[in-house]
């Protein structure tokens, strides 16, 4: 049914949930898996990375690894990191699914960034609201 499965995530718990979600589903379709993280550009003006909860770049690549050898160990064949910028909101529900011809999204109900949902609404409510391919949102007990 699905051919390509891209994963969001950003180091959070809700967003390694969600991958245990992906890889499950990458297994059964027998499909090419896709983990992305999107630094979000709009946040390097505060010079506060870590206290705001935003991942370094060296921290990104080391996840994103340690994510995609989780999804290999668990025996798939086809497993791919992507790391992008700009607004989450946007490059996860649009930019990003559209490049890789993406068939299902899946992502955490919320992330990191708490202030930004109390703001301006979640990267997950974006991408069901925008995404053109099925959004498969993974709900955590936490929060």
């Amino acid at each position: 049914m699905y051919k390509k499965i891209l994963v969001a995530v950003d180091g959070s718990v809700q967003s390694e949930q969600a991958l245990e979600k992906a890889i499950a589903m990458a297994k059964l379709h027998d499909t090419h898996l896709f983990i992305a993280h999107v630094i979000d550009l709009r946040n390097f003006s505060t010079h506060a990375y870590n206290r705001q909860g935003i991942l370094t770049d060296a921290e990104t690549k080391e996840i994103l690894e340690k994510y995609k050898n989780k999804a290999v160990q668990a025996g798939l064949k086809n497993v791919q990191t992507i790391l992008s910028s700009g607004n989450p909101r946007v490059q996860l529900s649009r930019n990003l699914l559209s490049e890789y011809n993406i068939d299902l999204l899946v992502t955490g109900s919320t992330g990191r960034n708490a202030f930004e949902r109390m703001l301006i609404g979640s990267v997950a409510e974006a991408c069901v609201r925008h995404a053109p391919c099925d959004v498969f949102t993974v709900k955590t007990g936490e929060g």
